[in-house]
């Protein structure tokens, strides 16, 4: 899946079908311009921005400034955090992207580069800040791939980029040249991998570590390192064989004499000597973002900070108990280790004490900007938006927002009896939250590398919280069921079959139905099985022939709808003969990814650019609102409450929807 923004997606084409559906039917509301509607039995309230706080994904520190790259915001920016001072000093705006991961300083500590993740290849990705001046950032190339997703700059200033294009194709190395101001590809070291983020660099060598974290599985390879002779440009496989079964290479630092290499899966580190790459040493636990100091080498691995002792060979936390998050810089300064997490705060750590000390970046000066939403929920008088190390959560009476802290991101949930349900991608599984109790906590976790949770929906008939899942890294997915009473989860690998995730997730009567999705070439691609999640065992299947996988499910009645992804329609499933008794074309309203709910008796969708509704009986289908427009970060969302209200998002403000209008006949 690509896991970006879908704002921009086929926006020409999407806006142009949705008008033509709604035309005539559009009337525009009087009164505030808070309350906008697309007819007048259709009342739509914003609601404000539905998820604002600063958001981030690098981190590098130069001299006493922490340079930090944002994430999920428009546009994205570049603060520097002054450590001295604890305040944020600096703001620099880049032209494209969406999300800043990968950032890199040079030699002389003069200019710092950053590379974006964007929506699709074309524009530059690759931008850089004089330091001299840093308010300022200017594009100065792009790869020939959609995202960088990490930077090294050997000693003597030249750039080395690398990243894909979300497992489109094998990630090349790239290199950037700051004397001629060219871009060019070094080579592609691995044909098989799916992604690319981690790079570095020395005078000689230059380091490309790879793997396939996202769109693993299907012949994808495993964790691949290749070091490219700067001279010959010639690249050598230097992976140790011991650690050949490893997903991906995840990290990769130049420390003195030696190369730090942080591997997904093993549960291991490599230090690898220099001068003779067949002599390592193993670190015996995973670390991103290695840094040295004396004897002691700083990794990270969320949501803790570690110390290796390159004397004793021993591995301790560095910190005493404190949750640091999703790490995403770390440094070293004046005998304290300072680690930047998506929580939004930078954390300076005492490894002598081990005692921490948090500042709160946006109290420092950052930017709270209006997030991409991930996942949206609703109920017992409370709306929440998901987004990146925080949900929002909405009061509907007064309009007070609160930000709930958890870890990664919550790509969906539900409200099950005043209790918010969500699933937290990446590989953090099922927390819950009680406005009347306690802080978010986690209380189940899903089988190892199933990582992405898609789908949630609330089984009233065994109190069971179902999730549909995906796995980036072996292909195909899972299904949880969570008992709410027993707090006990059951899940199952692969309930479809070796290549299709769960994407979507409805129930009826007891009775589960899971709808695939399969992103490789080859397979069956839009399965949807009934599942008994009492006894964990499958009722029946059906391919409702959707040729490119199914974006979501909804159950009114005896019909399953199934929508399908990328323009190609609409199934509805009769459960009570397991036929297909309806198809039907949506590219009017629906190009790629949507999503369905069941509200007051009536399955509504909606998609990147449109609220719709679908006939109980007809299965006609009537535009709600048009240009609706989500600031969604992968894929939109749509959710009711107890009262019938719709919520979905228009552009990054969460908005109400009161559809008054009955079905037509």
């Amino acid at each position: 899946m690509n896991d970006s923004s879908s704002i921009t997606r086929r926006r020409a084409l999407q806006l142009a079908a949705a008008a033509a559906v709604a035309a005539g039917t559009t009337v525009t509301a009087g009164g505030p311009a808070r309350a906008v509607g697309q007819r007048e039995s259709t009342e739509v309230t914003d609601l404000g921005p539905g998820v604002s706080k600063f958001a981030l994904m690098s981190g590098v520190l130069v001299g006493d400034t922490f340079y930090i790259g944002s994430r999920n915001l428009d546009p994205p920016h570049v603060i520097g955090y002054h450590l001295p001072t604890r305040k944020v000093v600096s703001r620099a705006d880049l032209t494209s992207g969406y999300s800043i991961q990968a950032l890199a300083a040079d030699p002389s500590g003069r200019y710092l580069y950053a590379g974006v993740l964007q929506d699709a290849a074309g524009p530059p990705n690759l931008h850089r800040i004089d330091l001299t001046d840093p308010g300022t950032a200017q594009p100065v190339g792009r790869t020939g791939e959609r995202d960088i997703r990490d930077l090294a700059v050997a000693p003597d200033g030249v750039v080395y980029a690398v990243g894909g294009d979300g497992g489109t194709i094998a990630p090349a190395l790239w290199e950037y040249d700051p004397a001629t101001g060219l871009v060019r590809s070094l080579g592609v070291p691995d044909a098989n991998a799916t992604l690319a983020q981690a790079v570095a660099a020395t005078d000689a060598t230059v380091f490309f570590g790879a793997g396939s974290i996202l769109a693993g599985g299907g012949g994808a390879s495993h964790a691949t390192l290749f070091a490219l002779d700067r001279a010959t440009g010639s690249f050598t496989s230097v992976l140790p064989a011991a650690f050949a079964t490893a997903v991906s290479v995840t990290d990769l630092q130049v420390l003195g004499d030696r190369l730090a290499v942080g591997l997904k899966g093993p549960g291991k580190s490599v230090l690898m000597m220099l001068g003779n790459l067949s002599s390592y040493e193993t670190i015996p636990r995973t670390g991103i973002l290695f840094q040295a100091s004396g004897d002691t080498i700083y990794f990270a691995n969320n949501p803790n900070v570690y110390a290796y002792s390159t004397v004793t060979k021993k591995v301790t936390t560095v910190q005493d108990g404190q949750d640091l998050g999703t790490t995403w810089g770390l440094g070293v300064h004046d005998g304290t280790v300072v680690s930047v997490s998506d929580y939004g705060f930078v954390a300076t750590i005492d490894p002598v004490a081990r005692s921490v000390s948090f500042t709160d970046l946006g109290e420092a000066g950052a930017p709270a900007d209006p997030q991409l939403a991930m996942g949206i929920e609703a109920g017992a008088g409370y709306a929440y938006v998901g987004g990146t190390g925080v949900v929002a959560r909405h009061a509907l009476d007064s309009g007070a927002v609160v930000n709930l802290q958890l870890p990664g991101e919550a790509k969906d949930g539900v409200v099950v009896d005043g209790v918010l349900f969500t699933g937290q991608y990446n590989n953090q599984g099922l927390w819950s939250y009680d406005p009347a109790g306690a802080g978010p906590a986690r209380v189940a976790g899903f089988p190892t590398g199933q990582n992405r949770p898609l789908d949630v929906c609330w089984d009233a008939v065994n109190r069971l919280v179902l999730v549909g899942v995906q796995s980036d890294t072996n292909a195909g997915g899972c299904f949880a069921a969570y008992d709410v009473a027993l707090r006990q989860v059951r899940t199952w690998v692969n309930p479809i079959d070796s290549l299709q995730m769960v994407r979507a997730v409805a129930t009826r009567n007891g009775l589960a139905f899971l709808g695939g999705d399969n992103i490789y070439a080859g397979g069956p691609r839009s399965t949807v099985v009934a599942f008994d999640p009492l006894t964990g065992t499958e009722q029946w299947r059906l391919d409702p022939g959707a040729p490119y996988g199914i974006a979501a499910l909804a159950v009114q009645s005896h019909y399953l709808y199934c929508l399908h992804r990328q323009a190609s329609g609409l199934t509805v499933i009769d459960l009570e003969t397991r036929s297909v008794v309806h198809r039907t074309d949506l590219s009017a309203v629906c190009t790629d990814f949507g999503a369905l709910v069941t509200n007051r008796g009536v399955v509504y969708g909606v998609s990147d650019t449109t609220v719709f509704q679908i006939d109980p009986s007809s299965f006609a289908v009537r535009v709600v609102v048009a240009d609706i427009n989500g600031g969604w970060y992968s894929g939109p969302h749509i959710t009711n409450d107890e009262q019938g209200m719709l919520y979905t998002m228009r552009d990054r403000n969460l908005v109400r929807i009161n559809d008054r209008a009955p079905a037509a006949r």
